[in-house]
């Protein structure tokens, strides 16, 4: 079936105009639905190919585009590439099932602003959306670098902030308990948490409990035999 073109909605539901490039339709169709559900953000676009995608996006003109790396005309990567010039205040997330670092460096330059895995959850993909749309780089050169050199702190390029989330992360507590004891609003830790989660390489929060939960077990096994 066509990738279809859809009215870009009006009003402050859907003042981010996000559109979708993936060959599958099934998959299209469900983070469709994740987007449109969500708050100030909507759907006015989707595409299943490279041409298409090129063709429509031009068209559309839209602030945030998720990208599959494997379309059956070329890659996410040969999207990106295009529409840079022609596009360029819009902002790629790429969507794929591959995580591989040659795959997340080529990403990066083609200008990719988030690199996400299709495992992630779709509350953690509306958060990425705002967050680029905000302006906000979720990969750089550093994240590939580390990655690739296996590097064995992959908080060192946190922030202050970041570092007491991901601490009381950690500590099992929730979004809203972590915005009370920081005393932010909500939406600032969620925000810290998308980025935390994608300079430590990581998808979802349940991984990052699990790895301050290691290090600290690591952390007392070192401790113990001093």
């Amino acid at each position: 079936m066509a990738a279809t073109v859809s009215p870009a909605a009006s009003g402050p539901a859907a003042d981010i105009a996000v559109m979708i490039v993936d060959d599958h339709e099934v998959v299209r169709r469900g983070i469709a639905e994740v987007i449109d559900r969500t708050d100030g953000m909507g759907v006015v676009a989707e595409a299943g190919s490279v041409a298409e995608g090129i063709r429509r996006a031009n068209l559309v003109r839209p602030q945030v585009m998720l990208v599959d790396l494997q379309l059956p005309d070329g890659t996410g990567i040969d999207l990106m590439t295009s529409l840079r010039e022609t596009l360029p205040d819009t902002r790629a997330i790429v969507l794929t099932s591959f995580d591989d670092d040659d795959a997340l460096a080529a990403a990066l330059q083609a200008g990719a602003a988030a690199y996400v895995l299709k495992s992630v959850r779709g509350a953690e993909i509306a958060d990425v959306i705002r967050s680029v749309a905000s302006g906000r780089t979720l990969l750089d050169e550093r994240t590939v670098t580390r990655r690739r050199a296996g590097h064995d702190d992959p908080t060192e390029e946190l922030t202050p902030s970041e570092r007491k989330v991901l601490d009381l992360i950690g500590e099992g507590m929730s979004n809203r308990e972590i915005a009370e004891r920081l005393g932010v609003a909500e939406k600032t830790v969620k925000n810290h948490i998308t980025s935390l989660l994608a300079k430590m390489g990581l998808q979802r929060r349940t991984q990052a409990a699990a790895w301050v939960a290691g290090h600290k077990r690591s952390a007392w096994r070192s401790d113990a035999t001093d």
